[in-house]
C-alpha cells in the first residue's frame, strides 16, 4: 500500500527537502504542499520508468563497441574524403533493411550506432514489416549496406538482447 503512494520515497523526500530549502517559510501549509508535490512527482516518475533490460550476453558489448568505434573512424575519413574532394559522382540514397531484431532496447542501440556513424542516418522503422529505412550519403551497393548492418550490428544485438 505504501509503495503505491510512495514508489520512490527517497526521491519524494528529496523533493520535499528542496521545496523547503527554496521556500519562504516552514509553515504547515508549505510543508504539506511540498509533501504533496514530492509524492505526486514521485508517482509520475514511476510511470516514466521503462521496463528492465534483459541482457543475455553482455560481454559481447565490448566487441560491438570496438567494432562501432572503428566503423565511426572509417566513416569519418570516408565522409571527409567526399567533402574535401567535392566528388560529383556521389549518389546518395535510401536502403530498406529487413530486420529480425524486435527488442526495443536493441533497436535503440542500433539506431544510435547507425545515426552516430557519419554518412548514414536512421530514417524510419516499421515494426509491422520489421524493415528499417536508412539514408546513405554515398550509396554504391545497397546489398553491401544490408549485409553490413545485419552481420556487423544486428547479429550481435540479437545475441545480447534475446
Amino acid at each position: 500500500m505504501i509503495r503505491r503512494w510512495l514508489p520512490h520515497p527517497l526521491l519524494s523526500a528529496l523533493l520535499l527537502l528542496i521545496w523547503l530549502l527554496f521556500g519562504q517559510s516552514l509553515s504547515p501549509g508549505s510543508i504539506l504542499l511540498g509533501a504533496l508535490l514530492g509524492m505526486g512527482l514521485g508517482r509520475l516518475f514511476a510511470l516514466l520508468q521503462p521496463p528492465r533490460v534483459r541482457l543475455r550476453h553482455a560481454h559481447l558489448f565490448v566487441g560491438l563497441f570496438a567494432r562501432v568505434m572503428l566503423d565511426i573512424v572509417r566513416s569519418n575519413l570516408a565522409v571527409a574524403r567526399i567533402v574535401l574532394r567535392r566528388e560529383r559522382r556521389m549518389h546518395s540514397g535510401f536502403v530498406s533493411v529487413p530486420l529480425q531484431l524486435d527488442d526495443r532496447h536493441g533497436l535503440v542501440v542500433l539506431a544510435c550506432i547507425i545515426t552516430s556513424t557519419p554518412g548514414t542516418i536512421w530514417v524510419s522503422h516499421d515494426p509491422d514489416t520489421k524493415r528499417l529505412l536508412i539514408h546513405v550519403l554515398d550509396l554504391v551497393d545497397p546489398q553491401s549496406w544490408i549485409d553490413t548492418i545485419k552481420q556487423r550490428y544486428e547479429r550481435p544485438l540479437l545475441e545480447i538482447f534475446r
